[in-house]
This record gives structure tokens, sequence and C-alpha cells, in this order.
């Protein structure tokens, strides 16, 4: 594994990390802005994260071939 698909499933460790603490966050009582903001914001680092990894894992794949 090379530097950067160790960075690349770092980043994509951390966007997920930071979806699931946003998505936890909806258990509390909020205002309606709030909730769209953190709802919003959860899913689409989530998203990044499941992205980036799958990206990581096609280069560490291509990398393992040439």
């Amino acid at each position: 594994m090379t530097l950067q698909v160790a960075i690349m499933y770092a980043v994509a460790g951390l966007l997920g990390l930071a979806g699931i603490v946003l998505l936890g966050l909806l258990t509390r009582p909020q205002g309606p802005a709030a909730v769209y903001v953190y709802r919003m914001t959860g899913i689409m680092a989530l998203a990044a994260s499941v992205v980036l990894a799958f990206s990581a894992t096609a280069m560490w794949q291509w990398s393992l071939e040439a």
C-alpha cells in the first residue's frame, strides 16, 4: 500500500466518523434548521467517505497490477 492510498483511507475514515457524529446529533431535539444542516452534512460526509474509500481501493488494486 502506497502512502497516497493510506492517506485516502485515513481521510475517508475521518469523513465517515464526522458523518456518523453529525447524524448522531439528530437524536437530540433540534430546531428545523439544525436538523436540515446536520442531516445534509452528515449524509454528504458519509457519501464522500464511501466514494473516497472505493477510489482508494481501486487505486491500490491498480498499483498492484502495474
